[in-house]
Order: C-alpha cells, then sequence, then structure tokens
C-alpha cells in the first residue's frame, strides 16, 4: 500500500513539473523554426504562477457549474495521467481501469469544459463548446480503436499490461496494425490538444477558436488550473503515443535505476515526438471548420483499418 502510494505522489509530481515545461519547449521549438526568438521555454510556469496570484472576474450569469469545471478538467486529466506508463510499465492507478476508463476521464473534462462555456451564457463560448463536441465525437472513438488494435496483440485492455507485453517482446512496428493505429493515434493527438491544422492556440479569432473560445471568461486561478490542465492533457496523449508504440527504455517496475533510465528514454521520445508536432504545424495551415471532420474521419477509417488488420495478419 506504501509503494502504491509512492509510486502515485513520484507520478503525480512528474505530470504536474513535466507538463508545462513540455508545452513551452513546443511553443518555443516552433518559434526557432519560423525563425522567431520566441518565448522561453519555462515561460508556462510564469504564466501559471501569475495566474495564480491574480484575482478573478466571475461573470453574471454564471451558476456552479462555472467554478467546478477548472477543478474537474483538472482533476480528471490528472488521474487519467497516473493510469499511462510513463516512466515503468507498472502504473499507479492500472488496476482502476484500462482504455475505456482513460477515453472516460479524459471525455468527462471536455464535458464539463463544455458545459462551462456555455453556462456563461456568451456566444463564443456556445461556438466554442459545438465545435469541441463535434471534434471529439470522431475523436473518442478513434482513440479507443487505436489502443484496442495493440490490446488485442496483449491480451488485455490494461494499459499496465500493454506496456508490460511490448517490453517483453520483440514489438514489430511495421506491421500495417501497428503503422495504421499509430498514424490515428497522432491526428487524435494534434485535434486533442488543438494543435494546427484542427484548431491554434495562440489565436482568439472568432472564425478560427475552438478551445480558447470555452475558457474566454475564466481568469486568475480558475484559468490557470485550465490551462495547467491542458498541458497534462498533451503530456498524457504523447506519452500514450510514445509508450504504447515505442515502449523501448520503459522499466519494467518501479525501481531506483530502471524509473531513472525510464525518465531520461521519456524526455527523448517526446523530445522526438515534439519536433514532428511542430514540423507538421509549421508545414501546414489553419483547416478550415468544415474540412476539420473530414480530417478525424480519416483518422478513424485508419483506426478502424487497424483494428481489422490486426486480425487478418
Amino acid at each position: 500500500m506504501i509503494a502504491l502510494i509512492l509510486k502515485a505522489v513520484l507520478q503525480t509530481a512528474l505530470l504536474l513539473a513535466l507538463a508545462p515545461l513540455l508545452s513551452g519547449f513546443i511553443r518555443s521549438l516552433k518559434a526557432r523554426l519560423q525563425m522567431r526568438r520566441g518565448p522561453s521555454p519555462l515561460q508556462p510556469y510564469r504564466n501559471i504562477f501569475k495566474l495564480l496570484r491574480k484575482g478573478m472576474v466571475m461573470p453574471d450569469t454564471a451558476s456552479w457549474l462555472f467554478s467546478a469545471t477548472p477543478y474537474i478538467f483538472f482533476l480528471t486529466t490528472l488521474t487519467a495521467g497516473l493510469m499511462v506508463p510513463t516512466v515503468a510499465a507498472d502504473t499507479p492507478a492500472g488496476l482502476f481501469g484500462g482504455v475505456l476508463a482513460l477515453a472516460y476521464l479524459l471525455g468527462l473534462g471536455r464535458f464539463f469544459l463544455a458545459l462551462g462555456g456555455l453556462d456563461t451564457g456568451s456566444s463564443f463560448g456556445g461556438l466554442g463548446s459545438s465545435r469541441e463536441m463535434m471534434i471529439s465525437a470522431l475523436a473518442e472513438p478513434t482513440l479507443m480503436l487505436a489502443v484496442f488494435t495493440v490490446a488485442i496483440g496483449a491480451g488485455s485492455t490494461a494499459l499496465a499490461e500493454i506496456a508490460r507485453v511490448a517490453i517483453g517482446q520483440e514489438w514489430r512496428f511495421l506491421e500495417p496494425s501497428q503503422m495504421l493505429a499509430c498514424a490515428a493515434l497522432f491526428l487524435v493527438l494534434i485535434a486533442e490538444t488543438g494543435r494546427i491544422p484542427v484548431d491554434n492556440p495562440a489565436t482568439h479569432l472568432e472564425l478560427t477558436m475552438i478551445h480558447e473560445a470555452m475558457i474566454l471568461e475564466y481568469s486568475g486561478p480558475y484559468l490557470a488550473l485550465i490551462e495547467w490542465g491542458a498541458a497534462i492533457k498533451q503530456l498524457v496523449l504523447m506519452t500514450l503515443l510514445i509508450n504504447v508504440f515505442w515502449p523501448f527504455g520503459l522499466a519494467a517496475g518501479w525501481t531506483f535505476p530502471g524509473a531513472l533510465a525510464g525518465l531520461g528514454w521519456l524526455v527523448v521520445k517526446l523530445i522526438a515526438l515534439s519536433c514532428v508536432i511542430v514540423v507538421v504545424e509549421t508545414a501546414n495551415a489553419k483547416m478550415r471548420l468544415f474540412r476539420v471532420p473530414e480530417l478525424m474521419s480519416v483518422a478513424f477509417v485508419l483506426g478502424a483499418l487497424a483494428l481489422i488488420s490486426s486480425f487478418l495478419f
């Protein structure tokens, strides 16, 4: 019991500390690739601490949903992160659910975030909430299809068991099912984190914003929790992608040498995936809104083909 609590504390600290740094690194790398100076990779920490010290402006039309949404979004995202293998295959919350629990927790946070955008009665909040639900209707099934493809080979939907099987055998990434599932999950990562070409996290234009429209009325500590939770969600999805399809370096258990080596490999793989995301964002323009469902439909088809091909090959 003590070991389980210690693992939960260590992984929680890792998620809380590494998520803003990863977000800042992606912004800084993107600016450098575009020949701009850009912000420091540590800027998200400064933004969070600054928002935590500021006051809040509450809309007159807001109810308890508006106040509860930041806490629910932050806690559900953090709990989902405890189910994903980070430095070791043995996850602190692995016994409480697998792929379905992870998808439900992320969906619950998104649901309350959409409710928070609608609760203020703002036209921008309703706009962002409706767009977010449209994207999630295709992103969530694709996420489950992609991970189910790997779960079939492991014989379990528990992410910890999937990671153990991946470590214990030669993982053949060049199989058609693995490549299709990886491509589908990468598109889900782009959509869920609100990155180009699906969304632009650096804009507040009415015709383009999705995530930013839902949180436009938030300020102070509430906004800090939402921004921190969004960074954790990005880290969780990126970790899920790299540790499910590229489990090398992942330790089998929480020993000090294994966890230290797993942390080093995690950082290296996150840097590599961040470079891919930055290149994709820089090489593509923001899609028109009516083209986004087409992209998500492609991701869903890739996930379905991956699941079907896992039975054929």
